[in-house]
């Protein structure tokens, strides 16, 4: 039996001293966890592009691209950009998802109503205050609701904050009409998202 202070037994194969497991599997752990950001960092996620169609989040089957009857007035639809080059959805980071509505022109502000496709608005679908889905319509407020902190978007307005923690706009996505599809005409107005939550 060997002492504390004795050295442990050479290996039978090298002759070298054999490695502690459990410190073995730490410094594996923590060499992982600092090579998966930087990873990361080097394969950034494609960004919604001019160009690009929009599907359903939640469509079944292959990717349709969403067509203006699409969208009923009033109801919110939450959306993929996508990459018509892959003929697959720009889902790849959260930060892509768009919500949709169809709203009146009329009552649209002026830059909100340059940026519409036949009354139909696009705006980033993550909530500027911490990062959760924006999509609840409240239609007497005419307003898009944070289901984690109600923070309140007008987005007749240009998405401006009208309600809740948030201090930054919902970031808006221009959008035309090729025949009866929805493209996005240009990037976000500003980055989408917010802090971690």
């Amino acid at each position: 039996m060997n002492r504390p202070d004795s050295p442990a037994p050479a290996c039978g194969c090298c002759g070298q001293p054999p490695v502690d497991a459990s410190r073995r599997r730490v410094i594996r752990i923590a060499s992982a966890s600092l090579a998966a950001p930087l990873a990361m960092a080097a394969l950034p996620a494609a960004a919604a592009a001019a160009g690009d169609r929009l599907v359903e989040e939640d469509a079944e089957g292959a990717p349709q691209p969403l067509r203006l009857s699409d969208l009923k007035p009033g109801k919110p639809l939450v959306a993929w950009p996508l990459d018509t080059q892959r003929g697959a959805p720009r889902d790849e980071t959260r930060l892509n998802k768009i919500v949709l509505i169809r709203l009146t022109e009329a009552e649209m502000a002026a830059d909100t109503r340059a940026r519409a496709a036949g009354g139909v608005l696009a705006y980033s679908a993550v909530c500027t205050h911490q990062g959760c889905d924006v999509k609840t319509w409240l239609s007497k407020e005419k307003a898009l609701v944070c289901y984690c902190h109600s923070s309140k978007f007008a987005l007749l307005d240009g998405g401006a904050v009208v309600g809740g923690p948030a201090t930054r706009a919902l970031p808006a996505v221009p959008l035309r009409l090729e025949g009866d599809q929805l493209v996005i005409a240009g990037a976000f107005t500003a980055p989408p998202g917010g802090a971690p939550a």
